[in-house]
């Protein structure tokens, strides 16, 4: 138990030397960045053609299943196929038509729509060379839902494609309820996994409250108002019934905007039995018409492969010195303190 005491303090000491290290150096690259304004950096298209990546996935499987004599005449079959399709791909002129393409966007919803500036990005890089006559759209979107205002800005950045008549098509593999499935109903065409979750169309507000806490301990708090309904429930202050009429009003209205949008955007749903808060997962979203179809997003992308090129896009930002050096501090600290509880671990077990 001596030596894992002094080995423990050895590497307890160790760490600390080098998270205060990296952190001086985090700190002085920090100040470099600002006066370079590098934190302005508006990230790195990225565009990847998922037709090639299917192919190769489906190519390497078949390959090392044929023995090895086989395997040069199936390379050489291969090849002859792909210059078969090129050239019936070639129009009258003999230049290669331009295929119909299929544009993948990806969105990870938090409670603050964090990713809403790369969909931003990523819709108007996207519209920049859309056909509407050809070409499709896919959000594969995952979002628990979250704040109105930015979950409303997210679900207009969709409403961009729309309008400019280019077909939109959401996929939805986990969920997409609340300001998720807002953005969702914006797809002229919802595809969902057998039990992802959708709906819970409906709004919510919490917040606690210190009042009794603070008169307890002889605390005033006062709030100046210069407005009848600037502030209705506080957090410190006092209550009142009239205050919380206000905010269910407030609260109500938002929903009945939920619903408007809903309604407007898939006509078919019955509004009034599908808004009321409630989730469903995707086959029976299905039959309440939350969904069109369920199928997996992946599903859906290889059959789109079939029949158009399908490419990925997306907006990569740049880490910055700081960012890279509190990662590398993050993994060191945690390797630090899983090299610990094995070794203790260890010496329990001896």
């Amino acid at each position: 138990m001596e030596f894992l005491s002094e080995y423990g303090l050895f590497l307890a000491k160790a760490a600390t030397v080098v998270v205060a290290v990296v952190i001086i150096i985090a700190l002085g690259a920090a100040a470099v960045q600002r006066n370079r304004g590098e934190g302005d950096d508006e990230g790195e298209l990225t565009v990847r053609r998922l037709n090639e990546k299917y192919r190769k996935l489906r190519e390497a499987i078949e390959g090392r299943m044929l023995a090895p004599d086989q395997r040069k005449a199936w390379t050489k079959a291969k090849h002859k196929a792909e210059k078969a399709a090129r050239k019936a791909r070639k129009g009258k002129a003999g230049e290669e038509e331009t295929p119909s393409r299929t544009f993948v966007i990806e969105f990870d919803g938090d409670i603050k729509a964090s990713d809403t500036e790369t969909l931003r990005k990523s819709v108007s890089a996207v519209l920049a060379v859309a056909d509407p006559e050809r070409d499709e759209v896919v959000i594969r979107l995952e979002s628990g839902g979250g704040l109105v205002h930015a979950y409303g800005l997210a679900a207009a950045q969709l409403d961009r494609i729309r309008s400019k008549g280019v077909k939109l098509t959401a996929c939805v593999d986990k969920v997409a309820a609340s300001g998720g499935y807002m953005m969702a109903c914006v797809a002229d065409r919802i595809v969902a996994s057998p039990f992802a979750i959708l709906g819970s169309i409906g709004v919510v507000a919490q917040l606690p409250n210190f009042h009794r806490v603070l008169k307890k301990h002889e605390v005033d708090y006062e709030i100046l108002t210069a407005g009848e309904h600037k502030r209705t429930l506080t957090i410190f202050g006092e209550n009142t019934e009239k205050g919380r009429r206000k905010f269910l009003e407030d609260l109500e209205d938002t929903h009945h905007l939920f619903k408007d949008y809903v309604s407007e955007r898939r006509p078919e749903l019955d509004i009034d039995k599908v808004s009321n808060g409630d989730i469903w997962f995707g086959t029976r979203a299905l039959e309440v018409k939350l969904i069109d179809e369920v199928k997996t997003s992946d599903e859906y992308l290889i059959d789109a492969c079939e029949r158009s090129e399908v490419v990925s896009v997306g907006f990569q930002r740049k880490r910055t010195l700081p960012e890279k050096l509190g990662l590398a501090t993050s993994a060191a600290f945690e390797h630090t303190v899983w090299r610990l509880l094995s070794t203790f671990r260890n010496q329990n077990l001896q």
